[in-house]
């Protein structure tokens, strides 16, 4: 979409926003108002790029007679190229997914109980991140390890302001690599495990339709560290996604009805990556893009305990402040990524 068509539609969302009868929609008003959100920083720089282009033109006109106007058109004509610059920056196509909130899963791997360990070492690192940017957060499904870690735990993350979760932690997705010495460790040697993490932008009911005859529904009872059953009624739900055959299982609360609940917003969050994932194959058969891959198998990040260290393999950043990256400082490294990302669209666009 060019310049000439966003700003008529920043122009005819501006209207729509101003009839009472579109604020009746909530679904409708939210989408309305987060693409006028989208829009207004390109509208605001297009703007001021324009009245600063009028402004040196006439202190150029004017210079002849005033030597003030020479200085002030000197000013001027460094603004434009910085204000085309942002407006080049701001016109380059964004992730659709951007402004959505997610749900992210967190499975212990290899390793055994450090891998579990160190899965809610994870898990602990995303809420304290999340805390710190006030977003609200809840633990949909999880099974825990003997130790107090995770086989298996999955969180909804959600934004309460303009800016999506999706945006920033939609790189997180892969394996996670730790080196310390676990504390099931009697010798004192470093070991190595991983831990995987899956990151989907949560999926509306709008954005997923899924029909009742597609899917199995089977109940079971919960259970929890070593396989105890810690319920005594089959409030646990399984479903399988029949066409697709993804499973999506939930035991977390005791009503068979709000696990069932939890099972399908995690189904129509994976359907909808899945269905993107296609769309993007299609789209483009090799995905180049260093900060972003369909294959969540990739090693992205290490985290050393004995150097304090963080290292993300797909742009190099590296920083010596691991203990305070797992307490929820997590915005360096989400940055590096971001701006990579940035910097590849640039080139692709230039």
């Amino acid at each position: 979409m060019n310049l000439d068509e966003l700003l008529k539609e920043y122009s005819e969302l501006e209207l729509q926003l101003g009839d009472p009868a579109v604020h009746a929609d909530q679904h409708k008003a939210r989408t309305l108002g987060r693409r006028y959100a989208q829009l207004t920083p390109i509208v605001g720089t297009y703007r001021e790029l324009e009245s600063v282009r009028e402004d040196l033109t006439a202190a150029k006109e004017l210079a002849g007679e005033d030597d003030t106007f020479a200085s002030e058109a000197a000013e001027l004509e460094e603004r434009v190229p910085q204000l085309e610059e942002r407006l080049r920056h701001l016109l380059i196509p964004r992730d659709p997914n951007d402004d959505k909130d997610i749900i992210m899963e967190i499975k212990a791997g290899e390793g055994g109980e450090e891998s579990a360990l160190f899965a809610g070492d994870l898990l602990r690192m995303y809420l304290r991140y999340a805390e710190r940017l006030g977003w609200k957060t809840e633990i949909i499904d999880s099974q825990p390890s003997d130790l107090g870690g995770y086989k298996d735990v999955t969180v909804g993350i959600r934004a309460k302001g303009d800016e999506g979760v999706w945006s920033r932690l939609k790189y997180e997705g892969g394996v996670h690599r730790v080196q310390r010495v676990p504390v099931t460790e009697s010798q004192g040697r470093i070991h190595t495990s991983a831990a995987g993490v899956l990151v989907y932008p949560e999926a509306e009911e709008v954005d997923v339709q899924i029909d009742p005859n597609d899917l199995r529904v089977d109940v079971y009872r919960s259970s929890g560290p070593g396989g105890q059953s810690v319920n005594t009624t089959d409030s646990a739900v399984r479903i399988t996604h029949l066409p697709t055959g993804v499973v999506v299982s939930c035991q977390n609360e005791k009503s068979q009805l709000q696990n069932k609940e939890s099972a399908l917003r995690i189904l129509r969050a994976r359907l909808l990556a899945i269905a993107q994932e296609e769309a993007d194959a299609a789209a483009q058969a090799e995905r180049k893009s260093q900060v972003r891959t369909v294959d969540r198998s990739e090693r992205v990040r290490t985290y050393n305990f004995p150097e304090n260290r963080i290292s993300d393999h797909r742009v190099g950043f590296k920083a010596y402040n691991l203990d305070q990256v797992l307490d929820g400082e997590l915005n360096a490294v989400t940055q590096a990524l971001i701006d990579a990302e940035m910097a590849e669209k640039l080139a692709q666009h230039s």
